[in-house]
């Protein structure tokens, strides 16, 4: 059973993109969520639990995260959740990553323009170059 998450966050590294021997792009970032609270006392908010992920795309969505994402830009990720340990002789750890399945700017924070990529098929492509 594959576990969805939503997170909302900060994108805090530049997406990386990389391609495959078989050509297929795949693009990563980091994702910083920090928790904040209102604290009466003090009357201001604070920050209280931070979080870390990457955040990884395969090909149509890899795309469009390297072409869309910069670092410091607000966002909502929807994917896959991973739990990995890992231990690389001198040290452990755990990182959680997240398989994006849906990616978008935060409107929360500011405004954002929407558009549209339109796809060929390799069919396509061949109808149109034996046209011509």
């Amino acid at each position: 059973m594959q576990e969805t998450v939503s997170l909302q966050g900060l994108v805090a590294t530049s997406p990386r993109t990389v391609t495959t021997k078989d050509g297929y792009p795949i693009t990563s970032f980091r994702l910083v969520c920090t928790t904040r609270r209102y604290n009466r006392e003090l009357a201001q908010w604070e920050d209280s639990h931070t979080n870390w992920y990457t955040v990884i795309g395969f090909r149509r969505i890899a795309e469009n995260m390297s072409a869309s994402l910069e670092k410091g830009q607000r966002v909502i990720v929807n994917g896959r959740i991973r739990v990995k340990d890992w231990d690389n002789g001198e040290k452990t750890g755990t990182s959680v990553e997240i398989e994006a399945l849906g990616i978008g700017h935060d409107l929360t924070w500011g405004t954002s323009v929407f558009e549209r990529t339109v796809y060929q098929s390799a069919e396509s492509e061949e109808l149109t170059s034996a046209a011509s």
